[in-house]
């Protein structure tokens, strides 16, 4: 039996790129991933590509403005990994138990992110460097 609470898979992998032009062509034409689609997350100041591979994805991840967290990420570390999205039943449950568990979370509340999905980021500083995000698909998706 497997916990119930335990995320159910890697959603997406996220990568910050400077032009979604320019690496597209990698992605599809060497790589022959799928290309689903690309949209604009207005919040989060990016444009994002979503590419299947199996049952995940990678999410590439263009910054539109110069206040965009991905613009900042790139400008201190250049393109590359940025996240690692764990896909989970009930974010807000999930975030309760981590905020209790004296977890450090960048999002306490979930917000609505690419897809039409419910996300939320746990600090690189509770998880060994690495920043993950909560994913939790709305109905519909």
């Amino acid at each position: 039996m497997g916990n119930e609470r335990a995320p159910h898979k890697i959603e997406h992998i996220g990568i910050a790129v400077k032009s979604l032009e320019n690496v597209l062509p990698f992605y599809v034409e060497q790589l022959h991933l799928h290309l689903e689609g690309i949209e604009e997350v207005n919040s989060e100041q990016v444009k994002v590509a979503f590419l299947r591979i199996g049952e995940t994805r990678i999410e590439l991840l263009e910054p539109t403005s110069k206040h965009s967290p991905i613009y900042k990420f790139i400008e201190k570390r250049g393109e590359g990994i940025h996240h690692i999205a764990l896909g989970v039943n009930d974010i807000q449950d999930r975030l309760k138990e981590l905020k209790a568990s004296g977890i450090q979370l960048i999002n306490k509340t979930p917000k609505l992110g690419a897809g039409n999905t419910k996300i939320a980021f746990i600090h690189p500083k509770s998880a060994s460097g690495v920043l993950y995000e909560l994913c939790e698909k709305r109905e519909g998706n």
